[in-house]
């Protein structure tokens, strides 16, 4: 017997409850420790997108330019 019975009482298990076991197995590390590494994570305002348009001169306002847009693509033909 090895060192580690939950091991052992894996191996013993037919194909099927093997791989519900490994999909449980992974439910739990995404949960637990996938989750916990998600933390370190930049904020978003620190993202190298934010701030990508901003020498656009079109969407200085983006109120009137997203009304503009919705005027020209709006409006019956």
């Amino acid at each position: 017997m090895s060192k580690n019975p939950v091991l052992d009482k894996f191996e013993k298990l037919p194909p099927e409850a093997k791989k519900e076991a490994n999909d449980f197995v992974q439910f739990l590390y995404d949960r637990y420790v996938k989750s916990t590494s998600q933390k370190t994570k930049k904020p978003i305002s620190e993202s190298s997108f934010v701030g990508m348009w901003k020498d656009r001169s079109d969407l200085s306002d983006s109120s009137a330019w997203v009304k503009k847009q919705r005027q020209t693509q709006w409006t019956k033909r």
